[in-house]
């Protein structure tokens, strides 16, 4: 059995990075509003950091529960969060606009509420 204390912290930490990156993507309407001003370069750097905080604490929670809570919600591409991890981290300078963008505009919420189930759910 895994600490669920621990998990769930960890869910709260991921649930609160994915609020601050709907919160940063809200005035974005395009991918190309990145580039926009310095403003907008200032939250892809910042989104981008956190979607890299959410891969490495999702990779975190897969490991302290031995690949079983993450597998009871097949509807999210787990290994897909936690390559998006690998690729920003280690190819920063060759990120995709386009793909933060899909991300921050349907990966998100979904990811969002699954995690809010996961908490409601464990015990």
């Amino acid at each position: 059995m895994y600490d669920v204390s621990l998990v769930k912290e960890r869910l709260g930490q991921i649930r609160d990075a994915l609020l601050r990156i709907q919160n940063r993507f809200s005035a974005i309407n395009s991918p190309e509003d990145f580039e926009f001003n310095d403003s907008n370069r200032d939250k892809l750097d910042a989104i981008a950091m956190m979607l890299i905080v959410v891969g490495e604490s999702f990779k975190k929670i897969d490991k302290e529960t031995g690949g079983k809570l993450l597998s009871l919600y097949p509807q999210i591409d787990w290994k897909g969060v936690k390559g998006v991890r690998e690729v920003l981290a280690h190819d920063y300078f060759d990120i995709d606009m386009e793909e933060i963008y899909k991300i921050c505009l349907k990966d998100v919420p979904a990811l969002l509420d699954v995690v809010q189930g996961i908490f409601r759910e464990i015990k």
